[in-house]
C-alpha cells in the first residue's frame, strides 16, 4: 500500500471519528441516530428476511415454477444458513459477556 492511500485511509477514519463524535447523545445517554441496540435489530431483520426469502424460493422451486433455479435455491438457503449461525453466535457472546459481568465482584 502506497503512503499516499494509507494517508487517505487514515483521512476517511479521521472524518469518521469526528462525525460519530459530533453526536450528542440524548437523555437516555444513548447516542441518537442509532447505536448497538438498533443495529441488532436491523441485524435480525435482516436475518429474517433472508430466511424468508430462501423458504419462498424453495418453496419456488418445489412447485416449479419458472426461472428458479436449484442452485439458486441452495445459494440461498446457505446464505440464511450463515446469517442464522452468526446470529446464534453474537447471541452466545452477548450472554456471556452478560453473566461474566453479573459475576463481577461488587
Amino acid at each position: 500500500m502506497s503512503i499516499a492511500a494509507i494517508q487517505s485511509v487514515l483521512q476517511q477514519l479521521q472524518a469518521t471519528a469526528q462525525i460519530a463524535g459530533s453526536q450528542e447523545p440524548s437523555a437516555s445517554g444513548v447516542v441518537s441516530g442509532g447505536g448497538f441496540a438498533d443495529e441488532m435489530k436491523k441485524t435480525l431483520e435482516r436475518i429474517s428476511n433472508a430466511q424468508q426469502h430462501a423458504a419462498g424460493q424453495a418453496e419456488a422451486f418445489e412447485l416449479g415454477k419458472p426461472g428458479v433455479a436449484l442452485n439458486d435455491v441452495m445459494i440461498d438457503l446457505q446464505k440464511a444458513n450463515v446469517g442464522f449461525q452468526m446470529g446464534l453466535q453474537v447471541r452466545n457472546k452477548l450472554v456471556a459477556a452478560y453473566q461474566e459481568i453479573i459475576n463481577l465482584p461488587a
